[in-house]
């Protein structure tokens, strides 16, 4: 038995060599075979790949689909992991808002009571119109807007002019179907604000560039780049606290502030009244606003 087994070891030694050998040529002259048949005949050989694929197609569905099943679990638990990552997140940002939420209630009780016993006056309610921008730039200010809202709508002159990231001016010229928006960025633009941070007074100016200037800082005034800029009340112009900007440098220049709004994007504003005394406090930067210089005269509410 042993003996007869080696035999056949021996006589397939020399086939499976041979075999070996014509391997490779078999395969490139089948090649060039089909490459031939394909030109010679293109329909006839559309038809049989279409054929081989169909036949095949079904096995490459079943080879690939453990493979998809094995990416579409290690997706899930990729998923999970962020998830479970997230919730925790969540979880520690509610325990923090739940606990300012509580100041907040304390704060606001304080407030009411500490109101009640000082007999505050609170101011009056602000009313509003939306107008929409249908021009920019032109009349008597280099730096302004034209709107679609006017005298027939309740607009006059003072009024704020805000959009949602904050203040852009005030109505400077009222039609009876327009109004004229004077732009923060303006050259005659001046108006009293704060340093929220260190609650320092200035003047902020345009100057018909799209960052204004702070002016008229005391000497020790804290301010340093990042810091928030709002109204101060000052004038009768506006309330105090109106977002306007944040400080972008300091130096040779001078305290420079970014607004928050992007002039290039201002399409609807709204037009609020205050109920203050700033529609007479305009009149003045007019007079020299053709010559592009600043205005004299004008209080700091300007």
């Amino acid at each position: 038995m042993a003996n007869r087994q080696g035999r056949v070891q021996r006589l397939a030694a020399p086939i499976r060599s041979l075999a070996q050998r014509f391997t490779f040529l078999f395969l490139l002259l089948s090649a060039v075979a089909v490459l031939l048949f394909g030109k010679a005949d293109p329909t006839v050989f559309e038809r049989t790949r279409v054929v081989v694929i169909d036949a095949t197609a079904p096995v490459l569905d079943a080879l690939s689909r453990p493979v998809a099943t094995v990416a579409e679990i290690v997706d899930e638990v990729r998923q999970l992991a962020i998830l479970r990552s997230e919730n925790a997140t969540l979880r520690e940002e509610n325990v923090r808002l739940q606990a300012w939420r509580s100041m907040a209630q304390q704060v606001e009780a304080e407030n009411t009571r500490l109101r009640d016993l000082l007999r505050y006056v609170p101011e009056p309610p602000a009313r509003y119109v939306a107008a929409r921008v249908v021009a920019d730039s032109g009349g008597a200010f280099v730096r302004s807007l034209l709107v679609n809202a006017g005298g027939r709508d309740g607009v006059a002159k003072g009024q704020a002019a805000i959009v949602g990231a904050g203040l852009i001016g005030r109505v400077a010229e009222v039609g009876q179907t327009s109004a004229r928006i004077l732009l923060i960025s303006d050259l005659n633009s001046r108006i009293p604000v704060l340093v929220a941070s260190s609650r320092s007074r200035a003047v902020l100016a345009g100057d018909n560039s799209p960052q204004q200037r702070l002016l008229y800082l005391s000497a020790n005034a804290q301010v340093k780049p990042g810091d928030d800029i709002v109204t101060s009340g000052h004038g009768g112009v506006f309330p105090a606290g109106l977002r306007i900007g944040t400080v972008s440098s300091i130096g040779k220049a001078g305290v420079r502030v970014a607004p928050f709004v992007d002039w290039d994007r201002i399409e609807d504003v709204l037009l609020v009244d205050y109920g203050g005394s700033g529609g007479s406090a305009i009149t003045p930067a007019i007079a020299n606003s053709q010559t592009g210089e600043p205005a004299r005269g004008i209080s700091a509410g300007q």
